[in-house]
């Protein structure tokens, strides 16, 4: 049913408020003012004053402008032909492709999936990435943050996975993107010929702060449809804390009672319940969820980290241009790790990981002024190729050609019997003659 009202109570930065009952959380309205008509949401009910966030901000409204209320929270077009489609954060294409209007809408900010309809994760994503499918694979239904400082090379590495995951579906949630940003993902997806598989939902930092909160759930809600007919859907968002930062900035607009930091104390139930979109249907598709949230400060216990670290199953940490092996974990990596990848999996990884930490012992026991053994040459030629093969952003390789070098790195640098590895793998895996000396430069 849709609703008008002409007596404007309250304008306050982009928030205006008016009288009105029977109103929804979320309802859309428009706002005819003399700079023209404007869309507002609904963001906060208090006893029978409604408040509501102006897209295109309060400059030009006045108390006697006209509010119509829609009748119905944002909506988004559905459809396969939102394929290869770039859309602004209102859910309007961008891409002078042709019109949607013949689409079906949904809304958008649905509650989680019943948990009956849910199974336990069992598929795995290859990423081509080997830092994660190696040490840390990222499992069908997860979710998980990229934890990275300003200037890391995160967006790069979420396109990086979206151009090579295995995946059916990908769409991107740009919050807060610088325009370049964007049109690196841009240019990315079209020059690996995938944005025919892509849907692309950007909001710009010059874009109304409202549209932020809308991104991620409109990209999440495509996805449930395309999950709910059979699609294994991956989804990038991109950067979490711009979406935490403007509930923060919506809540002191409100002069809400602020929590950690300025953060509103619906931080976590807020994240939560984009996160826990993530699923695997019984009897049809998935939702993953691949989320980069920035750490101003590099500081792990800011609040948007802080609180993600809890609803996530586990986290990529990326310092210094690469995956940091040790921060790093997928907390569901067991249900996959030699069940969905080769017998030999876990066994190698739990080989590197503990003879790259040995290397690293290794550099440290030198700074501080000790002498070299040839067992520490061992250490610092495989500490230099894990580095050079694996940790290296640029390295491109699946899965199983991974596992191969591993074990090609591994006897360039040591015997069998350093590794620790069960010999019955040791005598299938092990790329070079058992009794063939190993050298070391």
């Amino acid at each position: 049913m849709i609703i008008e009202h002409s007596h404007i109570i309250r304008v306050q930065g982009d928030i205006i408020a008016v009288p009105a009952t029977g109103i929804s959380y979320g309802e859309l309205a428009t706002v005819k003012s003399r700079s023209g008509i404007s869309l507002a949401q609904v963001i906060r009910l208090q006893g029978d004053e409604v408040f509501m966030q102006v897209f295109a901000g309060s400059r030009g409204v006045s108390t006697g402008d006209m509010v119509r209320f829609l009748g119905h929270p944002m909506q988004v077009a559905f459809g396969d032909a939102l394929l290869g489609r770039i859309f602004n954060g209102s859910g309007e294409p961008i891409d002078k492709g042709p019109s949607l209007q013949s689409l079906p809408r949904m809304s958008i900010g649905g509650p989680s999936v019943n948990p009956v309809r849910r199974v336990i994760p069992r598929g795995f994503i290859e990423t081509r990435v080997p830092m994660v499918d190696v040490f840390n694979p990222l499992v069908e239904s997860q979710k998980l943050p990229i934890f990275a400082a300003a200037g890391e090379p995160y967006n790069e590495l979420l396109a990086r996975i979206g151009m090579r995951a295995n995946a059916d579906v990908v769409i991107l949630g740009g919050i807060g993107l610088k325009y370049d940003e964007y049109l690196k993902f841009r240019i990315a997806f079209e020059e690996a010929g995938v944005l025919s598989r892509t849907i692309m939902f950007v909001h710009t930092a010059s874009d109304p702060v409202v549209e932020r909160l809308l991104v991620p759930d409109m990209a999440l809600a495509v996805a449930e449809q395309f999950g709910i007919q059979g699609k294994r859907v991956l989804v990038l968002l991109t950067d979490m804390t711009a979406f935490a930062d403007a509930l923060k900035e919506i809540a002191i607009s409100m002069d809400q009672v602020p929590s950690n930091l300025g953060y509103p104390g619906s931080l976590y139930s807020d994240l939560a319940s984009r996160y826990e979109k993530a699923v695997d249907f019984d009897g049809a598709g998935s939702i993953t969820i691949l989320a980069v949230t920035s750490m101003p400060g590099d500081d792990v216990t800011h609040p948007v980290p802080d609180n993600t670290g809890y609803i996530t199953e586990g986290q990529f940490y990326l310092r210094n241009g690469v995956i940091e092996p040790f921060g790093s974990l997928s907390r569901l990596k067991q249900l996959v790790i030699g069940k969905r990848t080769r017998s030999d999996h876990g066994y190698i990884m739990n080989s590197m990981i503990r003879l790259y930490a040995r290397s690293r012992e290794v550099e440290q026991k030198l700074a501080m002024g000790f002498d070299k053994t040839g067992e520490d040459e061992q250490y610092l030629k495989y500490g230099k190729l894990f580095y050079e093969r694996f940790m290296d952003l640029k390295v491109d390789i699946g899965i199983n050609d991974a596992l191969d070098l591993g074990w090609k790195t591994l006897a360039e640098c040591f015997q069998p019997s350093q590794v620790e590895i069960k010999q019955e793998f040791i005598d299938k895996f092990w790329p070079v003659p058992i009794t063939e000396p190993v050298v070391c430069d």
